[in-house]
């Protein structure tokens, strides 16, 4: 099973661009991030900019409006995340336990949506899905 731990740190949807994690931390993480490697459950992670230096792109009656961040109405944002896959909801809520996270930090741990979770006409609709992904990045 893979599962999604997406890190919420509050204060963050209104960190100025160019916010960046301290020394100390990002060293703590780093030791986090090798266990989960060492485990073998690291499949991807990765750390994201300040919502200050996004976009929302919104869609109301077929029209895309872009919003530039900050998001005033935000309440939570994301920082980061780490893709893990382990046997059970329980091993990725206990991961996630082990992440040094900081006072206010939360972490939401959800399950990753298979293919094999979809009925068979869902999956015939997206036939070729798992080659996307595999394709697009050779691309970027």
């Amino acid at each position: 099973m893979r599962f999604m731990m997406i890190v919420i740190p509050k204060g963050y949807e209104s960190a100025p661009p160019g916010t960046i994690p301290s020394a100390e931390a990002v060293a703590k993480m780093m030791e986090y991030n090798r266990s989960l490697q060492k485990a073998g459950v690291l499949l991807a992670l990765d750390g994201l900019l300040p919502p200050s230096t996004g976009a929302r792109i919104s869609y109301t009656g077929g029209k895309a409006t872009v919003t530039d961040g900050p998001f005033a109405e935000a309440k939570e944002v994301i920082g980061g995340y780490w893709i893990i896959q382990v046997r059970s909801r329980e091993e990725a809520i206990e991961w996630a336990r082990r992440a040094p996270m900081g006072n206010n930090e939360i972490i939401e741990v959800r399950q990753i949506q298979e293919m094999s979770d979809f009925p068979e006409d869902v999956q015939k609709a997206a036939e070729g899905f798992e080659n996307l992904t595999k394709t697009s990045a050779v691309k970027a």
